[in-house]
């Protein structure tokens, strides 16, 4: 069963760590800390649930959801449910010293896909460049996102918001929000 937890907890980082825009891959290589009120592993179904206040920790990588549900097939990881209100992730960027955070209803991942989505009032935001819609889909092989607005969920209109914000130019400092 030890090894059944760890193969789940590795699992699981390895869904965020192929979260959009370069993660800090050193973190791959950093222990996975995992807190929860309370889990339960199925070994036939290869099941394992996490629930009450789960965090997840590894390198710069902090998850944060009320409930996470991980399946495993023969390869390893199959697909990942995290829940919350809302469910959280804040990741370093590779090279940078800036932070991608997400946060969603619900946050799934699929190994066979490779692909993310964040489900309900999603906000995706890297550095001072944000997303926000009603649904949130990144797929790790194509790098290709979309955003989804629903009436009457995100903004009054139900549109898809982003906010990209000028880059300095090399040699001035960059503007104030």
């Amino acid at each position: 069963m030890r090894i059944l937890k760890i193969g789940v907890y590795a699992a699981f980082s390895a869904v965020l760590l192929a979260s959009p825009a370069h993660a800090e891959k050193a973190d791959r290589d950093k222990p996975v800390n995992l807190e929860a009120d309370m889990v339960t592993l199925d070994d036939i179904r290869k099941v394992s649930v996490y629930q009450g206040n789960v965090i997840l920790s590894q390198g710069t990588l902090m998850l944060r959801a009320d409930r996470v549900q991980v399946t495993q097939n023969a390869s390893g990881l199959d697909k990942l449910s995290a829940t919350g209100r809302p469910a959280t992730f804040r990741q370093k960027l590779d090279d940078r010293d800036e932070f991608i955070e997400g946060a969603a209803s619900r946050i799934e991942y699929d190994s066979t896909n490779s692909q993310l989505e964040m489900i309900g009032q999603a906000q995706l935001r890297r550095g001072s460049d944000e997303l926000r819609g009603a649904q949130i889909s990144y797929n790790a092989n194509t790098g290709f996102y979309k955003v989804v607005g629903q009436p009457g969920v995100e903004t009054p209109a139900g549109r898809v918001r982003a906010v990209i914000r000028p880059k300095p130019r090399t040699g001035q400092p960059a503007a104030q929000p």
